[in-house]
Order: structure tokens, then sequence, then C-alpha cells
């Protein structure tokens, strides 16, 4: 079966995105799309002079919706990192003007009669996948926001670091807003077959400073390069793949919860008809709470979007 796949936002975690794919070929074919013409047909043009010396082919398309109709997965990576450069380190910062062009985005993709899967970066992804569910009129398990998936690799990896283990051997998650409202929901890690918890005390581990590691990981990046790139697009292409091939993979992405009434990050089985099934974790009264203040949080911008929007 020929799998497709669309990247909209051709910036840095959208051409990185596209570099990971074209070089492990992961889609037989793949569509580009930008506003800056100049730069997708540049980046076209780069990754097809890449192909004599890969392993695998890919056929590039560039600017073109009417490409999307049998698309199995968007990628929606647009946005304007530069306005994220505020001293309050706030991904909100981007809304007002990512809300205004997603809206615009999302109309043209419910007019090529897209009917696959989105998977969405854009910032701040928990209001911004609502929106693209909204307008789009795609059902809730569609459309998937990449959400505490890096935070959670983030915090993996502030844990490995200071137990000495790879990444990949630390189990558990990082819950609510993609932002600063997000959480380690430290009941859920586990590290060595034991809990993270009892590991603190015989380690000498400080979790609330590794939690506000994992949660300024981004940031720290962000000092050092005025964007971020690979941590994100790595967790898009991640969750694209699990789509593509129905892994059948429990996630913690951006997905609409029915008892918070809005989407936020909580871990999900993910396959090829999105979010197939959500897990219920057992949280303490102390995460309840945290994971309830990121959803009412997320819930009061996404009603703003709406209305700032006219949808």
């Amino acid at each position: 079966m020929s799998r497709k796949i669309a990247i909209i936002g051709l910036g840095h975690v959208g051409s990185t995105a596209a570099h990971y794919i074209v070089a492990n070929g992961f889609a037989d074919e793949l569509v580009l799309i930008d506003k800056n013409e100049a730069k997708v047909q540049a980046d076209a043009l780069d990754f097809e002079d890449a192909m004599a010396n890969l392993p695998v082919h890919t056929d590039i398309k560039v600017n073109d919706y009417g490409e999307l109709k049998d698309t199995d997965v968007i990628i929606s990576a647009l946005g304007n990192i530069k306005l994220q450069d505020n001293p309050n380190a706030d991904r909100f910062a981007e809304l007002p003007f990512t809300r205004q062009e997603v809206s615009d985005v999302a109309h043209q993709i419910k007019q090529s009669g897209f009917h696959g899967l989105m998977v969405v970066i854009t910032n701040p992804v928990d209001v911004i996948t609502s929106l693209y569910q909204k307008i789009t009129g795609l059902p809730k398990n569609h459309v998937i926001g990449t959400g505490t998936l890096l935070d959670s690799a983030r915090m993996k990896r502030a844990v490995a670091k200071r137990l000495h283990v790879d990444p990949r051997s630390v189990n558990g998650y990082n819950l609510g807003e993609h932002g600063n409202s997000q959480f380690t929901a430290w009941s859920t890690v586990r590290v060595l077959d034991t809990p993270i918890t009892e590991l603190a005390k015989t380690e000498g581990l400080d979790l609330a400073k590794l939690d506000e590691e994992a949660r300024m990981g981004g940031w720290t990046v962000f000092k050092g390069k005025k964007y971020t790139s690979y941590g994100v697009a790595t967790a898009a292409v991640h969750l694209t793949n699990t789509i593509l091939s129905n892994a059948l993979t429990e996630l913690p992405v951006s997905n609409y919860r029915q008892e918070y009434g809005v989407y936020l990050s909580y871990p999900a089985i993910v396959g090829r008809d999105g979010i197939v099934h959500q897990s219920q974790l057992k949280l303490t009264d102390e995460e309840l709470k945290k994971l309830q203040r990121s959803a009412d949080f997320i819930k009061d911008k996404y009603k703003e979007s709406m209305e700032a929007t006219g949808n």
C-alpha cells in the first residue's frame, strides 16, 4: 500500500521532519506546502538532489492542495517561531498568528476532500489541534497533536542522565498542555522496574528539579539556537509512522478527552484509525488537580481563538 504524507509549513521543524521522512523512505509520496514558494521549491530540489545517494525513493509534490485528497497523514508544522522569543517563555505568544493561519489552511484542507489523519505540531498545539478538528470536521480521533510526546521524551532524557541509563529504559508520562501548565506524572514513571518515587529516596533524586528540567528543556534549546527542531520533528514522524503502520502503540499525545471536554495530552493507543483506545491512569489527587488546571487553561484559550477567527 502506497504511503502518502503531506507537510504544511517548511520552517525549521517542517523541513527537519521532511528530511527524516525522505532519508528513511517513510513515504512513497511527500507533499510539501508553504506560503514561501522559493523556500519550499528549494527544499524539494534539495531533497531530489539527495535521492541518488539514498537507498530509498520518494516522489515529491509542491504547493498543491489538490494532492491532499488521497493523502494518508498531514503534518501541520506551520508557525512563526520569532514570536516565541519572549521573556515569559510562553508558547501562547504564537496564538494570534497561528490561529488565523490555521483557520485559512484548515478550510483549504476541507475543500481538498482530505479524509485522512492529521498530526499537529503547530503551537500552542492543544488549542490548534482543536481548531483543526472543528474547522475540517474530521473525526476527533483522526486529529492528533504531538503534545507531550516531546515533553515526556525530555523527562526521560533528564531521568536517564541522572540514573545512567538509556532514555528508552524510562517509562512514564508528562501530561496536560504542551506548555507551561504541563507536568510530569511521577506516579506513572518507572525505571529498572521500580517506581521513580522509590528510586528518588535511594538515589537522592530531586523530582521537582527533574520536572523543571523536562519542562524547560525546549527553552534551553531555543535560547541556544532560537528554534527547536530535532526533538519535535522526531516526535511528529514517530507519531506519523505509528499511524501508517497501525502499530497500536501507547503514546502521550494530544487527544480529545471527553471528561475534560478538550484536547490535552494523555496516553492513548494509536494506530491506522488514529486514537484507537484511551488509557485510564491511576493518578494521585495532586496530579488530577494539575491536569484539571491544564485543561481549564486550554479550554479558555480555545474559546478565545474560536471567537477571534469567527469559526
